[in-house]
């Protein structure tokens, strides 16, 4: 299944659902890749300035990876390069 991620918040939000549907816990999660429990809180809250290195372990540990494409044309943030 497909989640479009377009700021700290939303990737935070997929991160917990993800993690949740495998069934670890964020203390399980963060065991299993090596980093603390509060990293995982930290991420799934939307906290900016996580390490792109955290980012991805976390995406590993859950079986995850990222894919970038060009957002879609009716994505609010383009609103104003329609005028």
């Amino acid at each position: 299944m497909e989640h479009v991620s377009r700021d700290e918040k939303q990737l935070g939000a997929v991160i917990r659902r993800c993690r949740k549907r495998s069934g670890h816990t964020q203390a399980e999660l963060a065991a299993i890749i090596g980093k603390r429990q509060a990293t995982i809180s930290d991420l799934e809250s939307g906290v900016r300035g996580m390490s792109l290195d955290t980012v991805f372990s976390i995406l590993n540990g859950l079986g995850l990876e990222m894919v970038v494409r060009p957002r879609s044309k009716g994505d609010v943030n383009s609103f104003g390069d329609m005028f």
